[in-house]
This record gives structure tokens, sequence and C-alpha cells, in this order.
């Protein structure tokens, strides 16, 4: 039973907790020190467990906000993509493309295939990977994109829109091509994508095989599988 002193010193500590806003450490303190004394650990060793708990709990709950921000629409990871069914896709490379260093490059990753060959699922699980590492991330299908930004243009509230992307360090384009942009519209999303170049890091999905000059941007429809660009 503690005495009156330590009551008060626990009602205190709970407070000082609270405004420092150290909720692990407020909720694991009591039960820390009891394993700390039994395992005669000192109280060096007490606070950087209670840090350490801390740490852990506070990136848990910052990974969840930014899976949340990324708005992915559905929750897809490489467990359960199944290369045996798209044999076209280099595995050794997704899973190089798995570790993020792309995204220290702000190199941009384009994949292109048919409908139903996984680009979407590829896509969101390098997003759902970047969010891990600490990135921010947002997904959007191309129309949707579009849309926003033809409403904030309407809105006079294009510029804050468009910081909003600028804050990101993954932008994820979902299905180019699939439905065809007004005027307008396609070029709002080319001075998105023009934005983020070498700012960013771009992961775009389409049906179209894209041929670059220097002038004039072309497509055609993929005939392969599934390919990683």
């Amino acid at each position: 039973m503690m005495t009156k002193t330590q009551t008060k010193s626990v009602v205190l500590l709970q407070h000082h907790l609270k405004n420092l806003r150290l909720p692990t450490i407020l909720n694991e303190c009591e039960k820390v020190a009891v394993r700390c004394a039994t395992d005669n650990v000192d109280h060096l060793g007490y606070l950087l467990q209670l840090s350490e708990l801390e740490l852990i709990e506070r990136e848990r709950r910052a990974a969840e906000r930014r899976l949340k921000a990324a708005k992915f629409p559905t929750h897809k990871t490489l467990d359960t993509f199944d290369f045996k069914v798209q044999p076209s896709v280099n595995k050794v490379l997704v899973n190089e493309l798995m570790r993020g260093e792309y995204l220290d490059k702000r190199e941009n990753i384009l994949l292109v295939g048919n409908s139903g060959t996984g680009k979407t699922h590829l896509a969101i699980s390098c997003g759902i990977a970047a969010c891990g590492q600490g990135k921010k991330v947002r997904f959007y299908q191309v129309t949707e994109l579009i849309t926003h930004l033809m409403e904030a243009r309407e809105d006079r509230d294009l510029l804050r829109l468009k910081r909003h992307l600028s804050k990101l360090d993954l932008l994820i384009l979902d299905e180019l091509g699939y439905v065809p942009a007004s005027k307008l519209g396609a070029e709002l999303l080319f001075d998105v994508i023009s934005t983020a170049y070498e700012r960013m890091s771009l992961i775009v999905t389409t049906i179209f095989r894209l041929k670059t000059g220097p002038k004039s941007l072309a497509a055609n429809v993929s005939p392969e599988p599934l390919w990683i660009v």
C-alpha cells in the first residue's frame, strides 16, 4: 500500500505526463517500475524502457495517420500479390522498390498493363510500404484528381490544393488514360505532374505504353500483361 507521499507523487507524475503528452509512459510507468524492480534494473534502464515504449507507440500512431491520409481504396500488400499469375513481373525489381530507395532519389514508377494485371495492387503496395518508411503519400484515381483540380480552380482554391500536393513524398495516379479528360482537365493534370518532377516521386498506372519525344507525348495500348518502367 502506498504512503500519502507516494500517492501525491503518483498524482503529480500523472498530471505532468498528461501535460507533456506522453500517454504511453503514463499508462506503462507503474507496470514497468514493478518489472524493473523485480529485474534489478537501475533508474536509467527504467527511463530507457519507458522512452522506447513511447517512441514505438508514437511511430505506430503516426503510421496509422499516414495510411489514413493516403486514402488508399483498399489495403493491399506484396504478400497477397500472385507472381505466378503475372510471370512478366520482375519480382526482384518489385522487392527492391519496396525498400523505397527510389523515393530518396525522387524517381518515378510507371506500371503498364491491361486491366486485371495487378497494376493498382502493386501501386498500393508500394504506397503502403512508403507510409511505413515515414513518407507522405496520396493515392488518386486520375479522374478523381482531375475533378478535384477543376473544382478547386472554379472555387479559386487551386493554389491551396497544389501546395498540399507539393508536400507529398509520393503521389500515386491510378488509371491514367482509362477515361478521356477535357482539355482543361488534361492541362491541370499535366501541371501537377510537371511540378512534381524531381520534387517528389510518382507512381502511375496505365494501359498505355508511353512514347515520349522532345515535343510530343503519344500513347499506344500495351499488348503486354504488365510492365514496370
